[in-house]
């Protein structure tokens, strides 16, 4: 019963992050939301943060699913990296809370909210930095350092996939791997 609970409150935090962000979100509108008292929500958080916390955790499981989900044993590790890379920055574009949160990250600075951005890129990076290790090893690429090619993949997508549309046709998914592939696999030399 407790979890079913704690569940339904984190059901109703999450819609209010969402609808209002994280600054505007109070503990009273998520136990009205919850239908729960706010002692209720106190059992299991001792204060927004907390709540705020767990969502965020909630949400990189269910961005790293995504990304696992998108990886195929039978694909190179260019195509591999790039479906994964593509299907987080896919859920971050589409998904409302992370719109929201970057968002209200960008416009307000509010700590909490700055934070759990940070936890999403982190959480990014160090998912590509594992597959840049694992395909080291695997003698797929070659040596390089992990952390400042995942952060130079990572920038690159965000680039052509957020900043590009800003004052162009947005880049399909296939054009998006084909210019990696000419900037970082094969280079512009001839």
């Amino acid at each position: 019963m407790s979890s079913n609970r704690k569940q339904h409150i984190l059901d109703a935090a999450t819609r209010s992050f969402t609808q209002f962000g994280y600054k505007a979100t109070t503990m009273d509108q998520v136990s009205r939301l919850a239908n729960v008292g706010k002692g209720t929500i106190y059992t299991f958080y001792k204060n927004k943060e907390d709540l705020f916390s767990e969502i965020i955790e909630r949400l990189l499981a269910d961005m790293k699913e995504a990304a696992d989900e998108a990886f195929e044993p039978q694909q190179s590790f260019f195509e591999n990296v790039h479906r994964a890379i593509y299907r987080i920055l896919e859920f971050r574009k589409t998904h409302l809370l992370t719109i929201k949160i970057y968002q209200e990250s960008n416009e307000l600075g509010t700590k909490a909210v700055k934070e759990g951005v940070q936890k999403v890129e982190e959480m990014v990076l160090n998912y590509i930095k594992q597959k840049i290790i694992l395909a080291i090893d695997n003698k797929e690429i070659r040596a390089c350092d992990p952390e400042l090619t995942s952060f130079i993949f990572l920038k690159l997508y965000v680039s052509l996939i957020f900043d590009w549309e800003k004052n162009h046709e947005p880049l399909e998914k296939e054009k998006i791997a084909q210019l990696l592939e000419l900037y970082v696999l094969k280079g512009l030399s001839i």
